[in-house]
């Protein structure tokens, strides 16, 4: 027995809660998916690195909003 350190209470086994892990890592790859997402989102500063069928849908999609409107 050992103390889990990641919720600090009694583990049965000498390694942490697996539950306990898996809440880590998923808590770590959500920091990971903050900090990239704004470069993945970010369409004007590399328009040229946008693929022809994204701007074609992009374009579609403007088109039919001024429609809407």
């Amino acid at each position: 027995m050992k103390i889990c350190s990641i919720c600090k209470k009694i583990s049965g086994t000498d390694q942490d809660h697996l539950d306990c892990q898996e809440k880590l890592r998923i808590e770590t790859e959500a920091e990971d998916f903050k900090k990239n997402i704004t470069e993945k989102l970010d369409f004007m500063k590399n328009a040229d690195n946008v693929s022809s069928d994204l701007k074609a849908l992009l374009g579609h999609m403007s088109r039919e909003k001024t429609k809407e409107s």
